[in-house]
């Protein structure tokens, strides 16, 4: 494999964060608070790094697994298959981080799930990486990067909205207000 070839398929996971800071950043560069900001940036994040990212994975795996097979640096194995639906998995919270009424505690908590399956992948890698030696595009380089990646920044973005000022406030009355399920972020779209 030529080093273009590899370095393409190697970085190609990052798509998906880029895609997710450059809308973040467009969307964010006149945001009336920083809270709305955070609201943004963890929408942008759960539905383009993780969900998006996460939807493209599922179908890798369930159409290519001969192809993510030599990419990851493996033989093909029927546990391709349960990969790819718990990208699923993955995807489906990612979407459900990004919902209006996803409140930073839930998204907290799918960033934690998310860890789970992406910091044992990331493990994984790191071990047959040196363990191995295994150097293919889809076992080192940007899929490593992602899998840490994802659910850090998605659970520091929630952390952050929790520690803003009347936070805590918001979060009462959001509950109170609008019932269960709606983020304080959308009341204050409205007031």
């Amino acid at each position: 494999m030529d080093a273009m070839t590899y370095t393409m398929k190697s970085a190609f996971p990052l798509f998906w964060v880029l895609l997710a800071v450059v809308g973040a950043l467009l969307r964010t560069r006149r945001s009336p608070s920083r809270r709305a900001a955070l609201e943004t940036w963890q929408r942008w994040w759960a539905v383009a790094a993780l969900g998006c990212g996460s939807l493209w994975m599922t179908v890798a795996f369930l159409v290519g697994p001969g192809t993510m097979a030599d990419t990851i640096g493996f033989t093909r194995s029927p546990f391709q298959f349960e990969i790819a639906f718990a990208n699923l998995g993955l995807a489906v919270m990612g979407l459900r981080a990004a919902s209006r009424s996803a409140t930073p505690r839930e998204r907290v908590t799918i960033g934690l799930g998310a860890g789970m399956f992406l910091w044992g992948a990331a493990v994984g890698h790191v071990h047959q990486w040196f363990a191995h030696g295994d150097h293919e595009p889809g076992n080192t380089g940007g899929v490593l990067i992602a899998d840490i990646l994802l659910p850090a920044v998605m659970i520091f973005l929630a952390w952050r909205e929790q520690r803003l000022p009347g936070a805590e406030q918001a979060g009462e009355q959001a509950a109170g207000a609008a019932g269960p399920g709606t983020s304080p972020a959308r009341l204050t779209e409205h007031a």
